[in-house]
């Protein structure tokens, strides 16, 4: 997606790092790059409300939710034995 707009960044590469954004998982540089294109670019802001609205039907409808104690197991093994290999590389 692009607004037709020039922008500093690029409306697709802050629409791929929107849910980053919206968990509060990108650092504070790139996240005032996104904030000042979302301020500049209605397109995007009204894009990324839809997310945030996503979002927090999300967690409405599953926010008490957990995981089951073995799924958890399997993905500590898996993501163990990723970085093991990753290391060995």
């Amino acid at each position: 997606m692009s607004c037709g707009k020039p922008h500093e960044t690029d409306c697709r590469e802050v629409l791929a790092e929107v849910y980053l954004y919206l968990d509060l998982e990108c650092d504070d540089s790139r996240r005032s790059v996104i904030t000042t294109h979302l301020d500049e670019c209605s397109p995007c802001l009204r894009e990324y409300g839809i997310e945030q609205e996503v979002k927090a039907l999300v967690a409405r409808c599953c926010g008490g939710e957990t995981a089951p104690s073995s799924l958890r197991e399997r993905l500590r093994a898996k993501l163990s034995e990723i970085v093991v290999l990753e290391h060995e590389a």
